[in-house]
């Protein structure tokens, strides 16, 4: 998309005109010690949602400002909240359809055992890394039968489920197998409550994700429609993408007791270099950065020096954001409304505060938000 503050640069305006480097994976992070405790919330059951608002942006929207003061709208009211010159970031990241059933092939006088994959990550032309159950019938050189026509090998077998994936297709034929075959992997509280069908092919999918990879959607990018789009155009707010495959652990609840016990996955982030140019324009002519969604902001502080000063970056991240991060990028964040003792929840209340977002959260609850993947979202203020 278009870029005013960065023609603004052109025309004379100060700019940063080196070359952007493209900077290799790291680590950032808050890594002190804190109880995961204190990140955790009862929540009622029927809150979950099981299906998105539809239109999209009829969705509430809860307004969370620096002060820690609350308002209530709806997603399509969201212009309202934000000012010329403002940048939206999103992540184009595309969900394929990565949930595979099938069968491993006996061995000798061994039967067939029903076995179900979650392709995770790609490792090449013809190979991924997946999340098996129960991956204690598999081991390496086991051939599997997923689907109705995918056969593969397992490669390698590593904990907690994981193992790697040959596959006998390999580039576009693989990715046209797996799309034909595969089902969409909607998160466990909604997959445990029903059967994923048609709908959640078009409903967990944001209307602009282009590259694909993601086995969860980015789901603060849900609530987007044309009109909305359209709408926000018009009152000046621009938009930028970066993409973040998002894996299979970024929404589990952490099992540590302590945040310094937890090691997020690595995921596969970039931010091309125009679309760094235009985001630093934008800042020093006064625009912030509007963050839609924890991915986007996390590829963000991947990306940002010491000064907030945003390069081109593509590479794996494991950034884990907890309470005493200091951000240098986003102003402003659009999120849906997560799990207890998520990572998601530790990075909303390192950007907004503990005790604000423990106070949005219980507002929440009792105005009957609906919450998770396919809920309601709210709007915070750094």
């Amino acid at each position: 998309m278009r870029c005013p503050a960065a023609d603004a640069a052109k025309r004379g305006e100060q700019g940063d005109h080196r070359r952007a480097m493209v900077w290799p994976a790291h680590t950032i992070g808050y890594v002190g010690e804190m109880d995961v405790s204190l990140f955790d919330f009862d929540l009622p059951e029927h809150l979950i949602a099981l299906r998105p608002a539809q239109p999209r942006d009829s969705a509430r929207l809860m307004v969370v400002r620096a002060d820690g003061s609350l308002n209530h709208a709806q997603v399509r009211d969201i212009g309202e909240f934000l000012r010329p010159g403002d940048v939206l970031v999103l992540n184009d990241t595309k969900v394929i359809p990565a949930r595979l059933h099938g069968v491993r092939l006996s061995r000798g006088a061994a039967p067939d055992a029903r076995i179900e994959v979650l392709l995770c990550r790609r490792l090449g032309t013809a190979a991924y890394s997946a999340l098996a159950r129960p991956a204690r019938k598999l081991q390496v050189g086991d051939r599997l039968r997923l689907g109705r026509s995918i056969t593969a090998t397992v490669s390698a077998k590593a904990d907690a489920g994981m193992i790697a994936l040959a596959f006998d297709l390999e580039g576009a034929a693989l990715d046209t197998t797996i799309v034909a075959e595969g089902e969409t992997p909607l998160p466990p509280y909604i997959g445990g409550r029903r059967k994923a069908d048609l709908r959640d092919a078009a409903d967990y999918q944001t209307i602009y994700a282009r590259q694909a990879g993601s086995v969860a959607a980015p789901t603060a990018g849900l609530h987007f429609t044309p009109a909305l789009f359209q709408a926000l155009e018009s009152r000046g707010i621009a938009r930028q993408t970066v993409t973040l495959h998002v894996g299979p652990g970024t929404f589990l609840p952490v099992s540590a007791t302590d945040t310094s016990e937890h090691r997020m996955h690595a995921e596969w982030a970039r931010l091309d270099s125009a679309a760094a140019t235009c985001l630093n324009a934008a800042r020093a002519s006064g625009g912030r950065i509007v963050a839609v969604g924890t991915t986007a902001i996390r590829t963000l502080e991947s990306a940002a020096d010491e000064n907030g000063l945003l390069r081109a970056y593509e590479g794996d991240t494991d950034i884990f954001i907890t309470p005493g991060y200091r951000f240098r990028t986003a102003e402003v964040l659009l999120t849906n409304f997560h799990l207890p003792r998520s990572t998601l929840f530790m990075l909303v209340s390192a950007f907004s505060g503990t005790t604000t977002m423990k106070k949005a959260y219980s507002e929440a609850i009792r105005e009957a938000y609906r919450f998770y993947s396919y809920g309601d979202a709210c709007l915070l203020f750094r």
